[in-house]
């Protein structure tokens, strides 16, 4: 008599999933307020979303990953990072337009689930959103047997803030003779992976646990670096119309990214040297021999999150934001990137 099928034999543990929400649940609990209306676990999530003290709240919203940063986490057995920094990414994608998050979801998939890594991802996801003052409001885990390589997963985020209309920040005041600041990042943040790893691994031969002098720490540690929030630097900034325009340095790096938020007429200038560029870029171009071009439009190089202000208030924002560097100016041209000495 053939044996009755089930879903554990054809690779999904129903178990093992109960065991991951119930822990999932509990993480979560740690990053709600008072406007967070449900349990994880119901099938939607709800949020307050009463906002009086506001004219005219509008909603911002925005999905991401961490690429292949995810390889670094797999080879390391460090998956308890990885969450914070897509919480981070997220955050910073909503703050370019003056929006203070309200919640995030998560996505998280992988071939046989593991309840102890999922923790750490969730871990992980939940620490970014307490330090940015975001609700853990729902999410999904999937188990897709064959459908990842054993020990892999993929995750996504999805968040949702808010700002009140007549305070979004979008660039179209942006002139000639403007300011434009830089906030430091401390490593690749979550983009230029796959060029990172051809270079540390295939090209250099390192390993992850390869100590580098250069670094000053081993390789894994240094591509395993968060990926920064900006949110607590900026957000007194926010209700001030001090700040004409922010990018967030991600994937296309300076070059690539700036050029998004430029009104038609403008240019920035970068000028070389006006920031400390982090030994880990270095080092990859060195490795590779790669052309400065390539460096700015692939990575962040040191400059995580771009301001852009008139110059009267330059002096406001550095004081108000931290460790600020003054990294170029705007000029007239056509929404292009230039570096100059």
């Amino acid at each position: 008599m053939t044996k009755p099928a089930t879903y554990a034999a054809a690779g999904v543990d129903i178990d093992a999933a109960n065991r991951a929400t119930e822990k999932i649940k509990e993480l979560a609990r740690t990053t709600f307020n008072a406007r967070t209306l449900s349990e994880i676990g119901s099938f939607g999530g709800m949020f307050d979303g009463a906002f009086p003290e506001m004219r005219a709240p509008v909603l911002v919203a925005s999905a991401d990953g961490v690429g292949t940063k995810l390889k670094i986490a797999f080879a390391t057995a460090v998956h308890n990072t990885i969450g914070r920094d897509l919480v981070n990414h997220c955050v910073n994608d909503i703050l370019v337009q003056g929006a203070r998050p309200l919640f995030f979801l998560d996505y998280v998939a992988t071939g046989k689930l593991a309840p102890e890594t999922i923790a750490g991802i969730i871990e992980g996801i939940t620490i970014g959103c307490r330090e940015n003052g975001c609700v853990l409001l729902g999410g999904e885990t999937a188990e897709m047997p064959g459908f990842y390589a054993d020990g892999e997963y993929d995750v996504a985020g999805f968040i949702v803030g808010i700002v009140d209309r007549e305070k979004i920040i979008d660039g179209k005041a942006i002139a000639p003779g403007d300011v434009m600041l830089g906030l430091p990042s401390v490593g690749l943040h979550t983009n230029g992976y796959s060029l990172a790893r051809k270079l540390f691994f295939e090209v250099a031969g390192y390993e992850p646990d390869s100590f580098l002098d250069e670094l000053g720490e081993t390789v894994g540690a240094a591509l395993l670096k968060s990926h920064v929030s900006y949110l607590r630097n900026l957000e007194t900034l926010l209700d001030t119309a001090t700040i004409k325009g922010l990018a967030h340095i991600t994937g296309g790096g300076l070059l690539e990214n700036i050029p998004r938020i430029l009104p038609a007429g403008t240019a920035v200038e970068i000028k070389r040297g006006s920031w400390p560029v982090l030994p880990v870029f270095t080092a990859m171009q060195r490795l590779g021999n790669i052309e400065e071009a390539e460096m700015f439009r692939t990575f962040n190089m040191g400059i995580g999150m771009v301001v852009i202000c008139s110059a009267e208030h330059a002096g406001e924002i550095k004081q108000a934001a931290g460790d600020v560097y003054e990294v170029g100016r705007v000029v007239a041209g056509d929404k292009s990137v230039s570096l100059v000495s």
